[in-house]
């Protein structure tokens, strides 16, 4: 009777063992892109909402509907302090006629919203939104938030 007497296994075998130790991952490791995308996600979520306006203003509530618009209007801000804005600029109540005029890109037809803070009187709303109309452009919208149920 013969026996033959074989060396004891070692894990992962011999030569091809040592091998398949160091050598290189055929898989992505996609946890770290992962990561970087959430991060970006929750940052563009937070910053997207400061973007659409820079004067800040607490606007009234109401439960209106909302307009659909598949543009971008003409803002003018009224701040608590009775300040007006074109988008973000400053501007004295008498240039509002000229500078929407000059802005305006489809003429007396363009939007224009007026945003006033809930805290100012409303003459100054009303006087704003008179040179407005005073100026010939005729589609003027106020804005509000929702109203909270």
């Amino acid at each position: 009777m013969a026996a033959s007497v074989q060396p004891p296994a070692r894990p992962g075998g011999g030569r091809r063992g040592r091998a398949r130790k160091h050598s290189p991952m055929h898989e992505i490791n996609v946890t770290p892109f992962v990561d970087v995308m959430l991060v970006l996600l929750i940052i563009f979520m937070v910053t997207a909402p400061m973007l659409t306006s820079g004067v800040p203003i607490e606007l009234p509530e109401t439960k209106g509907q909302q307009l659909q618009t598949n543009k971008d209007p003409v803002t003018l801000s009224v701040d608590r302090s009775g300040k007006v804005f074109i988008q973000e600029t400053e501007i004295k109540l008498d240039d509002i006629a000229p500078k929407l005029k000059a802005i305006a890109k489809n003429g007396y037809d363009e939007q224009i919203f007026i945003r006033g803070d809930k805290g100012i009187d409303y003459g100054t709303v009303m006087r704003v939104m008179g040179r407005v109309k005073a100026a010939g452009f005729t589609k003027v919208s106020l804005v509000t938030e929702t109203e909270g149920t």
